[in-house]
């Protein structure tokens, strides 16, 4: 059960990551856009101070979703083994 709410909230993340890429998105998306953000931006500002951004060129990549959809991984493997 808690394996499978960690699954959902990686499927949700994913969602937050592929709408960050369009800055305006279109009016029908904005409640989900919204949604997205409030449930996942907590987790990120959490990781966020420990590990800067990636600087290339003009351009910053952010490496906290990279750290979370890992950890998570790791947890639901974890749950997943113990039968959780």
């Amino acid at each position: 059960m808690i394996s499978t709410l960690l699954q959902i909230y990686v499927i949700i993340l994913i969602g937050r990551l592929l709408l960050s890429w369009f800055p305006h998105p279109p009016d029908w998306a904005r409640p989900i856009y919204t949604f997205l953000y409030v449930v996942t931006e907590p987790v990120l500002r959490l990781v966020r101070p420990l590990v800067p951004p990636l600087r290339m060129g003009g351009m910053a990549l952010d490496l906290s979703p990279i750290i979370i959809f890992v950890v998570l991984q790791i947890l639901i493997a974890i749950l997943r083994a113990q039968g959780l």
